[in-house]
């Protein structure tokens, strides 16, 4: 059964090694293989992967665009980015643990979508680490 994708204007996808883009008008696909497919709004770049959760996401998300081709440098990265952020933040062993599941058993695309479940607990995390002004603690003293 093939894969239904509607594009909105302009949309881009990701089809095996092709980047299709949507013209001005909505477009439904029915896309028929086993080639990796990426939406836009999935699709993360070199340049916007600037947090460590996104570092472990363009690995896997690398990964899974490569296919069953050799990956095993992008495998490499993945771990050590993985391991960094395991040890930074303990508590997200359990979604990591997923991941690799995921790349053990072969499916990427489970092991992109636990990562997109990486990047929303490291936004929990950062958000809740984050000081309001007024609870800061003062030392009492003023710089006169």
């Amino acid at each position: 059964m093939p894969l239904k994708v509607e594009l909105k204007a302009d949309e881009r996808l990701i089809v095996g090694a092709s980047l299709i883009t949507n013209g001005s008008q909505r477009t439904k696909l029915f896309i028929e293989g086993n080639e990796p497919i990426l939406r836009q709004k999935d699709i993360l770049s070199p340049e916007t992967a600037n947090t460590p959760a996104k570092h472990v996401y363009l690995s896997v998300q690398l990964m899974y665009l490569q296919g069953k081709g050799e990956t095993k440098d992008l495998h490499d990265k993945y771990v050590e980015f993985a391991s960094d952020f395991a040890n930074a933040a303990p508590s997200a062993q359990p979604i990591i643990d997923d991941i690799n599941n995921e790349i053990l058993t072969g499916n990427l695309y489970k092991a992109l979508r636990a990562s997109k479940r990486l990047m929303t607990y490291e936004q929990e995390l950062l958000g809740s680490a984050k000081p309001s002004g007024s609870s800061l603690p003062t030392s009492g003293k003023t710089n006169s």
